[in-house]
């Protein structure tokens, strides 16, 4: 049986909602995408997984034989589930005001641009290049070339 012939059966809007993110990036459509877009379509989906959670849905959807491949026949089950267990979901607000309020030692309501980019460059999982671009692009304040956090959490929350 060809990949492009497995049957995917959709039974609710979660499942849905996971297929169609599944198939934009479906570029010749066979319900399969490479390995490498398994991260961009769970973000696509708002999750905020690990490289650790990739690897780990990579591994038991990717067919054996598939050359860096998944079906959505074995992606789709075991996202859905994923979902309903509600893993991989951003950080909530106050758990972020914590975590900058730890980095911002004198209780002065910012941080350092150069500070942040060091500690999220080199403790815990790294950022990549492209992903601290990004988020600094929306984060520091351009006069002061600080982040002031609390304004940054306000600013994700809206997104």
């Amino acid at each position: 049986m060809e990949e492009a012939d497995i049957p995917v059966n959709i039974t609710n809007d979660l499942e849905r909602k996971i297929a169609d993110a599944f198939l934009i990036f479906d570029h010749h459509g066979s319900k399969v995408v490479d390995v490498r877009e398994i991260g961009t379509i769970l973000r696509f989906l708002g999750c905020v997984p690990s490289e650790n959670e990739i690897n780990e849905i990579i591994s038991a959807t990717e067919f054996e034989d598939s050359n860096g491949t998944v079906h959505l026949a074995k992606f789709l089950p075991h996202v859905h589930q994923l979902l309903l267990e509600r893993r991989m979901e951003p950080a909530a607000p106050e758990k972020l005001l914590k975590a900058f309020q730890m980095l911002d030692s004198e209780g002065k309501g910012f941080i350092p641009r150069d500070y942040l980019t060091k500690m999220m460059m080199e403790e815990g999982e790294p950022f990549s290049q492209d992903e601290l671009d990004e988020m600094m692009a929306i984060a520091v304040d351009s006069q002061t070339n600080k982040i002031p956090y609390e304004l940054y959490i306000n600013q994700l929350m809206v997104e």
